[in-house]
């Protein structure tokens, strides 16, 4: 029987996952990972809650639970990136290097590593095709899945993870969790950046990055509309908290050396849309399918979204393309583009968004 070790949340999704498992005779260990520090009230996070409901469901399944403190290395690594990415007036995604870094990176480095497969509570999927290569797939629930969260992790880690929840909308495992009297049933669905619950995002940059005044200004007339705290405030496509009257506003731009925000007035504007954008490094997970130059259908995302867009991926030399179907709103440099076949089932990879001058 194989060895499995559950990542375990205190959420209904992880909880049901467990009960999977154990229906398919698998007893795993438990493992909830912390990553709020002793001192850290001003996050305001739930762990004591989510232990709580971790410690019912380990033994509602007779299954030991231990807790693994990853708080050092995810200030260092994902916390560390995302500031990075900041400062360069990139756009960046702590949900997807929290997978790869600290859920399937670190946790297997310090316990994962003793394990035949780590199975948590996503909702993604894999497949082998005939050659026996491992596939990341997505799952029938198109609101829910998140392979767009795992698509920075690389093979062997795919290879050794198990998804029980894959096959399943949300509908679905909440039924489970009802008929189940799983303890978690009735818990609403986390928010926030990866383990941190309801943190003050901002108030995380402003630690890092400080305070630095600039100028709002109006991309299509140059006025200035007003000023701000740091460009790093502020993301392509952003349109709530600009605090501007006769909107709606979006972010359509930024001159990091100025410190200046560029916005378009407008639902429609086109400074707020791309069509066509560069992918810097495109990471593959398993097989890179687009291995000669030329045209491929593929389908994408640039966030989290239920909305899949057909698009043609273009490779000149070690150089790829995206050649969207439809105009994109808020495509930001940094952003990870997830990549996709054209039928949206199995998940190529990702690669982050170029500058416009790629």
């Amino acid at each position: 029987m194989a060895r499995v070790a559950a990542l375990l949340s205190g959420g209904v999704d992880s909880s049901v996952a467990v009960y999977l498992l154990k229906q398919q005779g698998i007893t795993p260990d438990l493992f909830y990972i912390k990553i709020a520090s002793d001192d850290s009230e001003n996050w305001d996070c739930t762990e004591e809650e989510d232990w709580e409901m971790a410690s019912l469901v380990a033994k509602k399944y007779g299954c030991k639970l231990d807790k693994i403190d990853l708080h050092r290395e995810y200030w260092d690594n994902v916390v560390g990136y995302s500031v990075e990415r900041l400062k360069k007036g990139f756009t960046p995604n702590p949900d997807v290097m929290c997978n790869k870094l600290i859920k399937f990176g670190a946790f297997h480095e310090k316990i994962g590593h003793a394990y035949d497969y780590t199975a948590t509570g996503h909702y993604a999927s894999t497949e082998k095709d005939e050659a026996g290569n491992v596939w990341l797939t997505t799952t029938p629930d198109p609101v829910k899945d998140q392979t767009d969260f795992l698509a920075q992790l690389d093979n062997f880690q795919v290879a050794h993870s198990l998804f029980p929840i894959g096959k399943l909308t949300k509908e679905e495992v909440r039924a489970i969790a009802q008929e189940q009297h799983i303890p978690s049933a009735d818990r609403k669905d986390s928010q926030g950046i990866c383990f941190l619950g309801k943190i003050d995002y901002n108030g995380l940059v402003r630690q890092y990055l400080g305070e630095r005044e600039g100028l709002l200004v109006d991309r299509a007339t140059g006025n200035i509309l007003g000023r701000h705290k740091g460009y790093w405030f502020y993301t392509i496509g952003q349109r709530k908290g600009l605090g501007l009257a006769g909107g709606p506003w979006y972010v359509v731009g930024k001159d990091i050396e100025r410190n200046i925000v560029y916005l378009s007035r407008g639902f429609k504007t086109e400074d707020a849309y791309s069509r066509d954008f560069g992918i810097l490094s495109p990471h593959f997970i398993t097989l890179n399918p687009f291995a000669c130059d030329g045209d491929y259908d593929i389908t994408f995302k640039v966030r989290h979204t239920p909305i899949v867009i057909p698009a043609v991926l273009s490779r000149k030399g070690d150089k790829y393309y995206v050649h969207s179907s439809v105009p994109v709103q808020g495509v930001a440099p940094g952003q990870f583009a997830v990549i996709y076949d054209k039928h949206f089932h199995r998940c190529i990879g990702s690669g982050e968004i170029a500058p416009t001058d790629y």
